[in-house]
């Protein structure tokens, strides 16, 4: 190992080295104030300025990062957050944690990493480690990133070192967090796996080496197309049952009960998040270049997709049972968030089952604790309306998205409204007018009707 690798590794555990991370984000932000807690010299680059001002007056805007723990990490002298890429200058190993959304076309957009290239193409110093953390296709870190500073006459292992470690970050879990989950990590080169491993274990407990960048990043789309297929089978399954008049959720938590086998998956409106939604098909886009068609993929998504219409045309069946249209009915979508108990909205199905009520001719409104704003496609902010039960009582059907834990269930089941449950949320509380998906609609009798036995 040469001289550069040695200095950087004595760097790294003697907590001497000063550490990068690019994008405070979702992932950015946990990874740099975990960094700040061991004890290394942080600085945080991210083009958005107000959130460097949050940051610099204690105000966290990260569901699991709590005010006080940013303040506490500010308060230490050692966290410089700053919008100036030059700072990479000082920088000894840096994580780069930016979007790579996917374009109109559903394209990989790799555009935010190699804007990081760019700038790392300027100012960074002769024999730092270049971490990506950015999900992204098998092949990215060597593509755009090594083959970019190769090209200024760096050698790869020898001027800079590079790995890949993919991001593993779930908001709001309160049980996995930066530091306890497991790290997968791959290297270009022996002596970058070598100093990869050396700097993130003193950070997070468990790191997991493996053989290249390449299989580093595949892992990550494996874990996340593994689960966007399993929740499209049983989305489908949903509405197969619904179809045979069986109740979907009470058939998962009987399979549940087998002991070995099976892993349950819950269905829903459809799927959500930056990763779920995005990453397969970042590994289908890859695989075309390889001439080979994924048929789980694509029929996965096509799957998912299809979620946020069987909501609509259940809610109108509902509707029908109470001689209403889904046409002039006023609608309360209970939840935006993808998730529950945090604000993110980003690719929530609640944000295209909200814009097909409207096309469909409905007045629809949404309440949400969390995420109380979006913007809609016709580029308008729409706002959460104030929880008042008095007003939800007015509307012709309210549709549970996410499945929030300050929701209070009970109360809001008691208003007599006919609700569609897309979480099972009102388990507890079942009612006549309380549907779910993957169950069928039960007629509701007229007075006088005949009941046939």
């Amino acid at each position: 190992m040469n001289e550069e690798y040695k200095t950087l590794l004595n760097a790294i555990e003697s907590k001497k080295a000063v550490l990068g991370v690019v994008g405070l984000g979702y992932v950015g932000l946990p990874l740099a104030v975990e960094m700040v807690k061991q004890g290394f010299t942080v600085v945080g680059i991210d083009l958005d300025a107000d959130k460097i001002e949050r940051i610099y007056r204690g105000e966290s805007y990260i569901t699991d990062i709590s005010s006080e723990e940013l303040a506490a990490c500010i308060d230490t002298g050692r966290f410089k957050p700053t919008t100036d890429y030059s700072m990479l200058a000082v920088i000894d190993a840096v994580s780069i944690c930016v979007p790579t959304p996917l374009s109109e076309n559903q394209d990989p957009d790799t555009s935010y990493i190699t804007m990081v290239v760019d700038q790392l193409k300027r100012f960074m110093k002769r024999g730092a480690l270049i971490t990506l953390e950015s999900t992204t296709y098998p092949g990215t870190t060597e593509e755009l990133i090594q083959g970019e500073m190769e090209r200024l006459g760096y050698k790869v292992g020898q001027d800079f070192f590079l790995c890949f470690s993919p991001e593993r970050v779930d908001p709001s879990n309160s049980r996995f967090n930066t530091r306890n989950t497991p790290k997968v990590i791959g290297g270009t080169t022996e002596a970058c796996l070598k100093l990869g491993e050396a700097l993130y274990s003193q950070y997070v407990e468990t790191v997991v080496p493996v053989s290249s960048p390449k299989v580093a990043e595949m892992s990550k789309l494996l874990e996340n197309t593994f689960r966007s297929v399993n929740i499209a089978f049983v989305n489908e399954m949903a509405m197969m049952c619904d179809r045979m008049g069986i109740d979907v959720w009470e058939v998962i938590n009987a399979a549940a009960t087998k002991p070995f086998g099976f892993m349950p998956f819950y269905p829903g409106p459809g799927i959500g998040g930056h990763c779920i939604p995005l990453d397969p098909m970042y590994l289908s886009w890859k695989a075309k270049g390889y001439r080979f068609y994924s048929k789980f993929i694509e029929l996965a998504q096509s799957t998912n997709d299809n979620m946020p219409y069987y909501v609509i045309n259940k809610t109108a069946t509902i509707l029908n049972e109470y001689a209403k249209s889904v046409k002039r009915s006023k609608i309360l979508l209970l939840g935006m968030a993808y998730k529950p108990d945090i604000s993110d909205l980003r690719e929530s199905p609640g944000l295209e089952v909200y814009e097909l009520f409207k096309e469909n001719g409905a007045a629809v409104d949404y309440y949400d604790p969390y995420a109380t704003s979006f913007m809609n496609k016709q580029g308008e902010t729409v706002r959460s309306i104030e929880y008042d039960l008095s007003a939800f009582s007015r509307y012709d059907c309210m549709v549970l998205i996410t499945n929030h834990s300050r929701f209070d269930y009970g109360t809001i089941a008691s208003l007599g409204v006919p609700i569609l449950d897309t979480r099972n949320a009102f388990k507890a509380h079942a009612k006549p007018h309380i549907y779910k998906i993957g169950h069928s609609v039960q007629h509701i009798p007229e007075p006088g009707e005949a009941v046939l036995a």
